[in-house]
């Protein structure tokens, strides 16, 4: 598939988001020329847990879910990758199976980018091997503050912070429903209960009108009613 001049890394707006943006012109100009821009449909799979990748995802369009799978057979979704994330940086550094699957939760637009492009500029360019260090860095917090959530906070807590988290990442249709629809095992997922409390914990929260429901979709209702859940009130 032929790319226009947006399609290129040197000129992707993306890329100001994520690692990239440390390496010069030359460097990106590289990546550019062996990169592939692939298309992914809701539900499909970039990567599988236990892969050994050959290369990086970075996300142009859509959201990937990052979930690893439990002892009892339990996806727990970890993380949502959105615009300007790099997946499988972690795995391609050190050389290790990859320890997450990355599923699509809506059609995806992603560049795959071959580790030979990147693993010379690691050694050559220490400003992007800092940038590299600082998402993995990052990474890592959020994974500290999903342990705390775990073990802190009750199921109640942790629905009612997704989905507001959910409203000031993603955002709201004009209908006022959040635009990133996931289903109710994925939220079970991401907060690590079982579906059917999620479920019942939902329908609570409708009758208490903190947030609305239509089908799928999940609306935020009372903002502030949701955030006193979560700090305790």
């Amino acid at each position: 598939m032929e790319e226009g001049e947006q399609g290129r890394c040197e000129n992707c707006i993306i890329r100001q988001f994520n690692s990239l943006r440390a390496m010069s012109k030359a460097e990106l100009k590289k990546v550019s020329d062996s990169k592939v821009t692939k298309k992914v449909k809701k539900g499909e799979a970039i990567f599988e847990e236990g892969d050994k990748l050959d290369g990086v995802y970075c996300v142009r369009k859509g959201v990937s879910k990052l979930s690893k799978l439990s002892a009892n057979g339990k996806d727990q979704i970890v993380k949502l990758a959105t615009k300007g994330e790099v997946m499988g940086q972690r795995s391609v550094i050190a050389e290790e199976s990859t320890n997450l699957s990355a599923v699509a939760v809506n059609d995806m637009e992603v560049c795959f980018i071959p580790k030979d492009s990147i693993a010379h500029t690691l050694g050559q360019n220490p400003n992007f091997a800092i940038e590299v260090l600082r998402h993995m860095a990052h990474d890592l917090k959020e994974a500290d503050d999903v342990i705390v959530n775990m073990s802190q906070k009750t199921v109640k807590q942790r629905i009612a912070e997704a989905f507001l988290y959910l409203k000031n990442n993603y955002g709201e249709d004009k209908h006022g429903f959040l635009n990133l629809t996931l289903s109710r095992e994925d939220i079970a997922n991401v907060v690590g209960t079982a579906t059917e409390s999620a479920i019942r914990i939902i329908s609570e929260f409708k009758k208490q009108e903190m947030i609305k429901t239509s089908g799928k979709k999940i609306g935020v209702v009372n903002e502030k009613l949701l955030q006193d859940l979560i700090e305790g009130f």
